[in-house]
């Protein structure tokens, strides 16, 4: 089994980030895809720059609202398929925001927001054009254009976390020069977490040697099989909050606050990041139902915090979906599915899961065991040689339903 390299572990120690997806299809309100689904010629599409304006865009609100929801990084849309790029190019197109209305590096004001609120500056660049001719005309020559766009945003940002590529997928044949590319990338820098994006169809897909982390796109992740490998590489999933990458005015299909505490703790599972999507709206505001999920969340994190970013599988399995993760302070964390309320039965729903909570895997003597959110201790029993471990989980109190509850227990050194 490979060794993480240390950039790697500490990407996995962030556990949650943000997507943002941000271009000059924001302002069409119909989701990223809209030039190529609707076949909208390439300088009727581009007249969308005309009106960009970016007047709502506060980058550093975006990044204190990343903090409120517990997100320790944020990935950005530098450039999306469309070509549009919301930073200063330095002469390699004009089709990027400095020659907007908006008049202005954005993603420099990206950067600076996100360190001034402590959030990690991530960079995502497609690596197919609909807008740039040679794309398809002169494949060489694209490449020399995406290879001096991902420089600039290797060399004049600070330090980033990493950049985060997508579309190799749409020419699987042809020859990208990854070598070259990450090659640039490690010398400028180092440090930077390497993602090409596998596509919705080949989740969880290793590609170049370089990859830092596989990425399984609006899915579940599984398990990592790293063994035989050379290198440790991390996962992450990456999703949206509704049904649309992009901001849509007419999308009603968001997901709850409980299916995104689900999600974000069936990754930390597999010991994979969670990456969550918002799409800003064409002025580069963030809706108001996004920022009120995000900051639901953020309040399930404030008391589970201890238990999703310096934790590690461990080999715990429980029934169903419960799991445990253990700690780098040495304790293990016990994840609790599908527990129900106490209360009287006039006004409590029965969901089950009040009683027993049996897990395997756990190798450590216990000492003590209690929950997270309140500090109540909890009875358990300890079989070592049948290899079980049981604690009573006590149904949360009236007014009370965290989705998840976590137990957290004191192993003997």
């Amino acid at each position: 089994m490979p060794e993480a390299k240390p950039y790697i572990r500490e990407f996995e120690r962030l556990g949650f980030g943000m997507f943002i997806h941000w271009g000059l299809y924001s302002q069409m309100a119909r989701g990223e895809w809209i030039m190529k689904l609707q076949g909208i010629p390439r300088e009727e599409y581009r007249r969308l720059q005309n009106t960009f304006t970016a007047d709502d865009f506060d980058a550093r609100a975006i990044a204190r609202l990343a903090r409120r929801a517990g997100m320790k990084y944020i990935v950005l849309t530098a450039r999306h398929h469309e070509g549009f790029s919301l930073f200063d190019t330095k002469g390699l197109s004009d089709y990027d925001s400095v020659h907007s209305p908006a008049a202005r590096d954005l993603i420099a004001e990206f950067a600076e927001g996100c360190r001034a609120e402590g959030i990690v500056p991530f960079f995502y660049h497609t690596t197919l054009d609909w807008y740039q001719e040679n794309y398809k005309d002169d494949f060489d020559s694209y490449l020399r254009y995406l290879q001096q766009s991902v420089e600039l945003l290797c060399t004049h940002y600070g330090k980033i976390g990493g950049m985060w590529f997508d579309g190799n997928w749409d020419k699987p044949e042809a020859d990208w020069r990854e070598d070259e590319l990450y090659g640039m990338i490690r010398r400028m820098q180092p440090e930077a977490i390497i993602v090409n994006n596998s596509g919705l169809h080949r989740q969880g897909g290793y590609g170049h040697p370089e990859i830092d982390s596989v990425t399984f796109e609006q899915g579940r992740p599984q398990p990592m099989d790293r063994k035989g490998k050379s290198k440790y590489v991390a996962a992450e999933m990456c999703q949206t909050m509704g049904a649309f990458w992009g901001y849509s005015g007419s999308d009603f299909a968001f997901k709850s606050p409980k299916e995104l505490i689900e999600h974000l703790c069936a990754c930390r599972k597999v010991g994979a990041n969670y990456l969550l999507n918002i799409g800003l709206t064409g002025t580069g505001s963030v809706a108001k139902l996004q920022e009120a999920m995000l900051e639901t969340v953020g309040e399930w994190l404030r008391v589970f915090a201890p238990a999703v970013y310096a934790t590690t599988p461990c080999g715990i399995a429980g029934h169903g979906e419960d799991f445990g993760l253990a700690g780098e302070d040495g304790k293990l964390y016990f994840f609790v599915h599908r527990l129900s309320a106490a209360g009287d039965w006039n006004v409590t729903v029965p969901s089950g899961g009040v009683g027993p909570r049996t897990y395997t895997g756990v190798r450590k003597k216990i000492r003590s065991v209690r929950w997270l959110d309140n500090g109540e201790e909890l009875a358990f029993v300890q079989d070592a040689d049948k290899d079980l471990f049981s604690f009573q989980a006590t149904g949360y109190p009236y007014g009370i339903d965290y989705v998840v509850r976590v137990a957290v227990a004191v192993v003997e050194e």
